[in-house]
Protein backbone atom coordinates (compact mmCIF):
# COMPACT_ATOMS: atom_id res chain seq x y z
CA UNK A 1 0.00 0.00 0.00
CA UNK A 2 2.67 2.29 0.90
CA UNK A 3 4.23 1.57 -2.64
CA UNK A 4 1.25 2.89 -4.21
CA UNK A 5 0.48 5.93 -2.17
CA UNK A 6 4.06 6.96 -3.67
CA UNK A 7 3.71 6.35 -7.06
CA UNK A 8 0.94 8.44 -6.91
CA UNK A 9 2.57 11.06 -5.19
CA UNK A 10 5.51 11.06 -7.37
CA UNK A 11 2.75 11.15 -10.63
CA UNK A 12 0.84 14.01 -9.06
CA UNK A 13 4.79 15.78 -8.14
CA UNK A 14 5.51 15.19 -11.63
CA UNK A 15 2.50 16.28 -13.14
CA UNK A 16 2.36 19.55 -10.84
CA UNK A 17 5.71 20.45 -11.59
CA UNK A 18 5.77 20.77 -15.22
CA UNK A 19 2.46 22.75 -15.69
CA UNK A 20 4.14 25.28 -13.28
CA UNK A 21 6.61 26.67 -15.88
CA UNK A 22 8.20 30.04 -14.72
CA UNK A 23 6.79 32.20 -17.65
CA UNK A 24 8.77 35.08 -15.75
CA UNK A 25 12.18 34.06 -17.01
CA UNK A 26 12.73 35.62 -20.54
CA UNK A 27 14.91 33.81 -22.80
CA UNK A 28 17.21 34.98 -25.71
CA UNK A 29 14.21 33.82 -28.22
CA UNK A 30 11.78 36.09 -26.78
CA UNK A 31 14.26 39.61 -27.19
CA UNK A 32 13.71 40.65 -30.99
CA UNK A 33 16.69 40.55 -32.95
CA UNK A 34 15.67 43.61 -35.42
CA UNK A 35 18.14 46.29 -35.74
CA UNK A 36 18.45 49.56 -34.27
CA UNK A 37 20.22 52.01 -35.98
CA UNK A 38 21.89 54.13 -33.23
CA UNK A 39 24.08 56.38 -35.22
CA UNK A 40 20.52 57.84 -36.38
CA UNK A 41 19.71 58.37 -32.86
CA UNK A 42 20.31 62.47 -32.13
CA UNK A 43 22.28 63.44 -29.50
CA UNK A 44 23.28 67.02 -27.52
CA UNK A 45 26.52 68.52 -26.91
CA UNK A 46 27.85 66.22 -23.91
CA UNK A 47 26.68 63.10 -26.46
CA UNK A 48 23.58 61.86 -24.58
CA UNK A 49 20.77 60.96 -26.83
CA UNK A 50 17.80 64.06 -27.30
CA UNK A 51 15.41 60.62 -26.70
CA UNK A 52 14.53 59.32 -23.62
CA UNK A 53 14.26 55.95 -21.36
CA UNK A 54 11.68 56.06 -18.63
CA UNK A 55 11.81 53.04 -15.90
CA UNK A 56 8.90 53.02 -14.19
CA UNK A 57 8.59 51.62 -10.70
CA UNK A 58 5.99 51.51 -7.58
CA UNK A 59 8.28 54.14 -6.52
CA UNK A 60 8.00 56.50 -9.30
CA UNK A 61 9.96 57.10 -12.62
CA UNK A 62 12.93 57.24 -13.45
CA UNK A 63 14.48 58.88 -16.41
CA UNK A 64 17.29 58.74 -18.76
CA UNK A 65 19.43 59.58 -21.87
CA UNK A 66 22.02 57.28 -23.93
CA UNK A 67 25.93 58.24 -24.65
CA UNK A 68 24.93 56.07 -28.41
CA UNK A 69 28.23 57.18 -29.99
CA UNK A 70 29.93 56.46 -26.62
CA UNK A 71 28.76 52.17 -26.57
CA UNK A 72 26.34 51.87 -29.78
CA UNK A 73 26.46 47.95 -29.65
CA UNK A 74 25.36 48.28 -25.95
CA UNK A 75 22.76 51.10 -26.46
CA UNK A 76 21.19 49.23 -29.69
CA UNK A 77 21.00 46.32 -27.54
CA UNK A 78 19.55 47.74 -24.48
CA UNK A 79 16.79 49.29 -26.62
CA UNK A 80 16.02 46.21 -28.48
CA UNK A 81 15.60 44.47 -24.92
CA UNK A 82 13.41 47.15 -23.70
CA UNK A 83 11.29 46.80 -26.57
CA UNK A 84 10.56 43.49 -26.39
CA UNK A 85 10.02 43.81 -23.22
CA UNK A 86 12.73 42.19 -20.95
CA UNK A 87 12.62 44.04 -18.44
CA UNK A 88 9.25 44.26 -17.43
CA UNK A 89 8.40 43.16 -14.19
CA UNK A 90 12.19 42.01 -12.88
CA UNK A 91 13.68 43.16 -10.02
CA UNK A 92 15.99 44.69 -8.19
CA UNK A 93 18.25 42.20 -7.27
CA UNK A 94 21.21 43.94 -5.89
CA UNK A 95 20.72 47.34 -4.01
CA UNK A 96 23.73 48.78 -2.01
CA UNK A 97 22.69 52.23 -0.76
CA UNK A 98 25.44 54.61 -1.99
CA UNK A 99 26.95 52.63 -4.09
CA UNK A 100 24.64 50.86 -7.00
CA UNK A 101 21.09 49.65 -7.48
CA UNK A 102 20.92 46.84 -10.15
CA UNK A 103 18.63 44.62 -12.34
CA UNK A 104 18.06 43.06 -15.65
CA UNK A 105 18.41 39.13 -14.14
CA UNK A 106 15.24 37.40 -15.38
CA UNK A 107 16.12 34.39 -12.31
CA UNK A 108 16.77 37.31 -10.01
CA UNK A 109 20.17 35.63 -8.76
CA UNK A 110 22.53 38.14 -10.28
CA UNK A 111 23.95 35.18 -12.58
CA UNK A 112 21.35 35.15 -14.72
CA UNK A 113 20.87 37.06 -18.32
CA UNK A 114 18.79 37.25 -22.13
CA UNK A 115 21.24 34.79 -22.81
CA UNK A 116 23.68 37.29 -25.43
CA UNK A 117 26.59 38.35 -24.26
CA UNK A 118 28.10 42.27 -25.49
CA UNK A 119 31.07 43.13 -26.40
CA UNK A 120 32.71 45.45 -23.77
CA UNK A 121 32.52 49.39 -25.16
CA UNK A 122 34.67 50.88 -22.16
CA UNK A 123 34.96 54.59 -22.45
CA UNK A 124 36.00 57.83 -20.77
CA UNK A 125 32.51 58.31 -19.33
CA UNK A 126 33.51 58.97 -15.36
CA UNK A 127 30.52 57.24 -13.16
CA UNK A 128 28.58 59.88 -11.38
CA UNK A 129 25.07 59.69 -9.69
CA UNK A 130 22.65 58.54 -12.30
CA UNK A 131 25.60 56.89 -14.18
CA UNK A 132 24.10 53.78 -16.25
CA UNK A 133 26.57 50.90 -17.17
CA UNK A 134 26.45 47.39 -17.69
CA UNK A 135 26.87 44.95 -14.91
CA UNK A 136 29.61 41.78 -15.81
CA UNK A 137 31.73 39.65 -13.86
CA UNK A 138 35.06 40.11 -12.66
CA UNK A 139 37.30 37.84 -14.55
CA UNK A 140 35.53 38.33 -18.15
CA UNK A 141 35.22 41.95 -19.24
CA UNK A 142 33.02 40.77 -21.93
CA UNK A 143 30.39 38.88 -20.05
CA UNK A 144 27.85 41.94 -20.01
CA UNK A 145 24.37 40.75 -20.81
CA UNK A 146 21.71 42.32 -19.65
CA UNK A 147 22.53 43.21 -16.10
CA UNK A 148 22.87 46.65 -15.55
CA UNK A 149 23.51 49.57 -12.43
CA UNK A 150 23.10 52.39 -11.62
CA UNK A 151 25.56 54.29 -9.85
CA UNK A 152 24.15 56.33 -6.78
CA UNK A 153 27.03 58.26 -5.44
CA UNK A 154 30.47 59.05 -7.69
CA UNK A 155 32.44 56.15 -8.47
CA UNK A 156 35.68 56.57 -9.69
CA UNK A 157 37.11 53.82 -9.28
CA UNK A 158 34.69 51.74 -11.38
CA UNK A 159 35.73 54.27 -14.19
CA UNK A 160 36.79 52.79 -17.62
CA UNK A 161 36.19 48.76 -16.51
CA UNK A 162 32.45 48.79 -17.06
CA UNK A 163 30.74 50.09 -20.10
CA UNK A 164 28.83 53.27 -19.40
CA UNK A 165 25.85 53.58 -21.45
CA UNK A 166 23.48 56.37 -20.13
CA UNK A 167 22.50 58.85 -17.19
CA UNK A 168 19.75 59.80 -15.40
CA UNK A 169 18.29 62.50 -15.97
CA UNK A 170 15.27 62.79 -13.53
CA UNK A 171 14.69 60.37 -10.78
CA UNK A 172 17.54 60.42 -8.67
CA UNK A 173 15.66 60.64 -5.71
CA UNK A 174 13.31 57.69 -6.91
CA UNK A 175 16.26 55.66 -7.15
CA UNK A 176 17.13 56.26 -3.68
CA UNK A 177 14.12 54.63 -2.64
CA UNK A 178 14.35 51.34 -4.57
CA UNK A 179 15.22 48.11 -2.32
CA UNK A 180 16.24 44.71 -2.98
CA UNK A 181 13.30 42.64 -4.51
CA UNK A 182 11.86 45.96 -5.42
CA UNK A 183 10.33 45.55 -9.13
CA UNK A 184 10.19 47.64 -12.35
CA UNK A 185 6.74 48.06 -13.54
CA UNK A 186 8.13 48.71 -17.36
CA UNK A 187 10.89 50.09 -19.38
CA UNK A 188 10.35 52.21 -22.33
CA UNK A 189 12.21 54.10 -25.06
CA UNK A 190 10.84 57.45 -26.47
CA UNK A 191 12.48 57.81 -29.69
Amino acid sequence: MTIVKLVRISLFLCIFLSCSKNSDIKTQEEVSDKKVDVFKINVDRTGLSESEGIIKTSHGNITFKFYPKKAPNTVARLIQLIQSGFYDGLGFHRVIPNFVVQTGDPIGTGNGGSGKKIQAEFNNISHVAGTMAMARTLTDENSADSQFYIALTALPHLDGKYTVFGQVVDGLDILKKIKAGDKIISIEYLE
